[in-house]
């Protein structure tokens, strides 16, 4: 990846003789990759500090131990060699990189108490002080988890999952504190508490690389990279299915690269964030400078999405050479907010996509659910879907729905995309300046706003 040169895609502002015909050119602007972790090669055996790969001795201190050691010592790589590794929570350090060997498997234990005590992070976009994610890192600077072996987070109906519930307040104390502006020091969950910890969570982190790994079984959102700059996740595996199993939110970040990733799970794919309603406003921090390259999406609600979390904001996202491909996946391609949120979503190019199976091509919204009571007005503008393929649907090929006559969605291109078989009619509510340019099926071309 090394020189690597990406693109992204942004809106001409002032192309008066496009604008008047309605359409908005994007011009290419190139951009470095995501800078690297740069990490010495010294290599150390988890099993020198007494890890035993059984699935039966508990690691965690042996982790803990190599990773410490190998900072301590100016960094370099923690190998996991073959064997299955029950451990709680993994804390990493900078200039670490965590290296699970094809053959190797982490798998975390079920016990709540493994992630105790409670660490700094942010829950569904509100910052909370909660159990520890599974692999966790905070203000840490080159740090790397690769290898072609597993994360097994063994999360199941039986644990985990059944924390899911109408009957749990938690979430909704949470998002009252926000709403107040109880002190974050103050939100203390943990022990006896039911908010699901996240899996992989750098947090103010720089330089971070994900690669190789297959991750299983997550209790919550998979990879959250939280307030984190130069972020590359490449060639992960992500296959869970449990409730909110988002694969990869990146969570007010900038310079953030995705590509050769496998997504399936019980959530989004891919799920863009800057933090919800009053506490994200607060904290006011956008994702910015995002690009998605050559990933696949099988189940899920949303393949590229963008949202509901917006409340600092999310711009210039550029996602292509993507393959969607699931009865089970929802939306392929989502964007999602509402009049609790704020912020603005902007600057989005997706292109040169394909969309074997789904159910809607392309949704946005500003409706979310439990959002509609608010007085935040989101922004959702500037977006560009071109050269885009969408073989079955079984629902709508398009649907952009503004909340209001006066909070609308606007200056959005869908062009040169075909809708080979669609099994309901597109519909555009609430919109501004939608336009809709060769494109073959779906209707869309008779389609006004």
């Amino acid at each position: 990846m090394k020189g690597l040169i990406l693109h992204k895609y942004i809106r001409l502002k002032h192309a008066h003789a496009m604008t008047v015909l309605g359409i908005f050119t994007f011009a290419i602007v190139t951009m470095a990759a995501p800078m690297l972790p740069v990490i010495p090669k010294t290599t150390t055996l988890i099993t020198r500090f007494g890890a035993v790969g059984d699935g039966m001795t508990d690691c965690t201190g042996a982790f803990q131990k190599a990773i410490d050691a190998c900072n301590k010592s100016g960094g370099g790589k923690v190998v996991v060699p073959k064997g299955i590794y029950l451990t709680g929570a993994i804390h990493l350090k900078s200039n670490v990189n965590l290296y699970i060997a094809k053959g190797a498997t982490i798998r975390f234990s079920t016990d709540p108490k493994s992630y105790l005590p409670v660490v700094f992070t942010r829950c569904e976009g509100i910052e909370v002080m909660n159990y520890s994610p599974f692999i966790y890192a905070l203000g840490q600077e080159n740090i790397a988890i690769t290898g072609k072996g597993t994360l097994d987070g063994q999360a199941s109906h039986s644990v985990w999952y059944s924390w899911k519930s109408k009957s749990i307040p938690d979430p909704d104390q949470l998002l009252e504190m926000g709403n107040q502006g109880v002190p974050v020091e103050q939100r203390v969950f943990g022990e006896g508490h039911h908010l699901r910890p996240d899996f992989i969570e750098p947090v103010r982190c720089k330089n971070v690389l994900i690669e190789g790994v297959h991750i299983i079984d997550s209790p919550m959102w998979v990879l959250h990279p939280l307030y984190c700059t130069n972020v590359t996740i490449a060639g992960v595996t992500v296959d869970t299915h449990g409730p909110n199993t988002d694969g990869c939110d990146p969570d007010s970040c900038t310079d953030v690269l995705i590509k050769d990733c496998h997504f399936s799970d019980g959530d989004d794919c891919i799920a863009i964030k800057s933090g919800r309603d009053v506490d994200g406003r607060r904290v006011n921090i956008p994702s910015r400078d995002i690009v998605i390259q050559n990933c696949v999406f099988k189940d899920g609600h949303g393949g590229i999405t963008v949202g509901s979390e917006t409340s600092g904001g999310i711009e210039n996202v550029f996602a292509g050479n993507c393959r969607f491909d699931s009865t089970n996946l929802d939306m392929a391609m989502r964007l999602k907010t509402g009049m609790t949120r704020g912020g603005f979503i902007r600057n989005i190019s997706i292109r040169n996509c394909t969309v074997k199976s789904a159910r809607t091509g392309i949704y946005m919204t500003m409706k979310y659910p439990d959002t509609l009571d608010g007085h935040a007005a989101p922004i959702i503008q500037d977006i560009d879907i071109r050269n885009c393929t969408f073989a079955r649907l079984s629902r709508q090929p398009v649907v952009i729905e503004g909340f209001s006559d006066s909070v609308r969605i606007t200056d959005v291109t869908i062009a040169n995309c075909t809708f080979q078989s669609a099994g309901g009619r597109s519909i555009i509510t609430n919109a501004s300046r939608i336009h809709l340019t060769a494109n073959r099926g779906g209707d869309l071309n008779s389609l006004r706003n």
